[in-house]
């Protein structure tokens, strides 16, 4: 979409309506784009922001199928939708970016680690099995060894359907699905790069960050920006993310988590083809967010710039454990009051334990003042039912 002077009858389809929508309904607006966000839940984050909401499952295929005759084009904030619903709609000549053939590769992480073994991307040397038995078999005959790590192929989402298997104590806890079954890697470092690609063929990414997990959630709880790394490896992160997404011919986001071992090298994890937890300090310390180049890379518009404005630390605002109805937020005001303090509530009325109700962004003029004024803020906040 070069031509801009009909964007304000754009109607942008976002399926489904959580958090990441709703803060891409928000960019969406500066533009006065028409979004229409698909979710199950009437009141989730993005339904009270976007221009017209659907009540509907992203896997159900006649909801999908419904949502897109409304619409001028779809992206996503969830892999798990529909596809045969969204392939269907692309035959019919509605834009559907990232394609949905790409999106169902991604939906497995088995086709994800054989298509970077294909494209000679360095990620954990792997098999896979289609059942618990199966596992138990290989460990038995000496093919499989401790320790592991087990991947559920579908449906894994913000650390659930992830097990690490140190020995044969933690095989009680192995699920019996398809699954990706990784040699275990000694990390120094977890990072993130998201990429973006135009319908050109213009490809960027934003600077590399340091992600740090929550360990009983296994889900991300903080975010450094800038990494702590040397240029080399940071140059080298950023050259997967651009080789990944290219490869892929994606139109729109690309987030590439990867490991740092102890010896330096790089090790690609997974990917996600839509806006990321670990992308969003862009909204207040990158020149151009994440959720405006997503707009920018789907309506081919030039990239914006990804020059880092400010160091930042983004902070996952997770509900208490042992905590489970409507929502109280302690400590905001205190927060509030240190420099550089941006919050973000995604309005889930319920709270339950870790689970995410929001984030914070810590800018500061180094990395070190980012990080103390973030440890600051992380003991004054808490989310309690």
């Amino acid at each position: 979409m070069n031509d801009l002077s009909n964007i304000s009858s754009l109607r942008l389809g976002i399926t489904a309506g959580g958090q990441l929508a709703k803060m891409l309904v928000l960019a969406a607006s500066n533009w006065d784009i028409k979004t229409y966000v698909m979710d199950a839940d009437p009141d989730c984050p993005a339904a009270h922001n976007c221009t017209k909401f659907f009540k509907g499952s992203h896997t159900n295929y006649d909801d999908v199928y419904r949502f897109g005759q409304e619409v001028d084009m779809i992206t996503y904030e969830i892999e798990s939708i529909n596809t045969e619903a969204l392939k269907k709609l692309k035959a019919e000549g509605k834009i559907i970016l990232p394609d949905p053939e790409v999106l169902e590769t991604i939906q497995d992480k088995g086709l994800q680690k054989l298509f970077f073994e294909k494209h000679q991307i360095p990620t954990a040397s792997f098999k896979l099995y289609d059942h618990k038995a199966d596992i138990l078999n290989a460990l038995q005959t000496g093919a499989l060894q401790f320790p592991f790590v087990q991947k559920i192929r579908k449906g894994g989402y913000d650390g659930r359907g992830v097990l690490l298997v140190n020995s044969q104590e933690d095989l009680s806890e192995l699920m019996d699905s398809p699954s990706v079954i990784e040699q275990k890697i000694n990390i120094n470092k977890e990072i993130s790069v998201i990429a973006a690609r135009n319908a050109t063929g213009e490809t960027s990414h934003f600077p590399v960050v340091e992600m740090e997990f929550n360990p009983k959630a296994n889900l991300v709880e903080k975010i450094i920006c800038p990494a702590d790394l040397n240029e080399k490896i940071m140059a080298e992160a950023g050259k997967f993310a651009d080789k990944l997404i290219s490869a892929w011919n994606i139109v729109g986001l690309l987030a590439v988590e990867m490991f740092v071992d102890e010896h330096d090298k790089i090790w690609i994890n997974e990917v996600a083809p839509r806006p990321h937890n670990s992308g969003h300090h862009t909204i207040e310390s990158v020149v151009t967010s994440q959720f405006e180049q997503l707009l920018r890379a789907i309506l081919d518009l030039p990239l914006g710039s990804m020059e880092l404005k400010m160091p930042a630390i983004m902070l996952n605002l997770l509900g208490a454990p042992g905590h489970e109805g409507v929502a109280r937020y302690e400590g905001l005001r205190e927060a509030m009051q240190i420099e550089g303090v941006k919050v973000h509530l995604y309005g889930k009325k319920i709270t339950k334990p870790f689970r995410k109700m929001g984030h914070i962004t810590v800018l500061a003029r180094t990395r070190d003042e980012a990080i103390e004024k973030a440890n600051k803020v992380k003991n004054l906040i808490t989310i309690q039912a």
